[in-house]
């Protein structure tokens, strides 16, 4: 079956322990504009090639994507990644545009958060997270395509989600415009 939509597919992204599944899950609960999926759902040895930067993970989730969209409602993909992981991907034609969330955390903020909110002590994992929303929040919004941020460090996880929530809104918006501008609805 190819998909006859095209809509937009929205990336909710993030180091590990900084609060996307959390956002998510309370997206997930009280949404009816968009679907929320969590990447980690399919995650599996199977899809463990660092060595094409995962390609094979965010193919299958991009397919995925599109062909929910079909019911004509965006997607929402929680996971750990960075635009050039989907942009190459042969799937990203099914899509429009692709809109890229960050969440971000100063450093003690997400040290604490992983230390003893998570209860992580690999100092491997703790260094890789780390290191990773460092990178986020120091390149996210300069990166093509940029990464909209949102620095949670001060907010509760309900302040995250409305802040993610607003993020989708606003480009769900201006998507309706781009469609009344050529007369119709994006498809191929």
């Amino acid at each position: 079956m190819r998909p006859t939509v095209r809509n937009d597919l929205y990336i909710l992204s993030g180091a590990s322990c900084v609060g996307k599944t959390t956002a998510a899950t309370l997206l997930f609960q009280r949404e009816e504009d968009y679907l929320v999926m969590e990447s980690d759902l399919l995650w599996c040895d199977y899809f463990d090639t660092p060595e094409d930067n995962y390609r094979k993970f965010r193919e299958t989730w991009m397919n995925i994507c599109a062909s929910i969209s079909q019911c004509k409602k965006p997607v929402v993909l929680c996971g750990c990644g960075i635009p050039e992981q989907f942009e190459c991907c042969e799937a990203r034609r099914l899509f429009d545009r692709v809109h890229y969330i960050a969440l971000v955390a100063e450093d003690q903020v997400m040290e604490d958060r992983i230390r003893r909110g998570r209860g992580i002590t690999d100092e491997k994992q703790v260094t890789a997270s780390l290191h990773f929303n460092r990178w986020l929040r120091e390149n996210g919004d300069k990166i093509s395509p940029p990464m909209e941020l949102v620095d949670n460090s001060t907010l509760t996880p309900e302040e995250t989600a409305r802040r993610v929530d607003g993020l989708i809104r606003r480009f769900m918006e201006e998507r309706k415009k781009r469609a009344e501008r050529i007369g119709g609805s994006i498809s191929f």
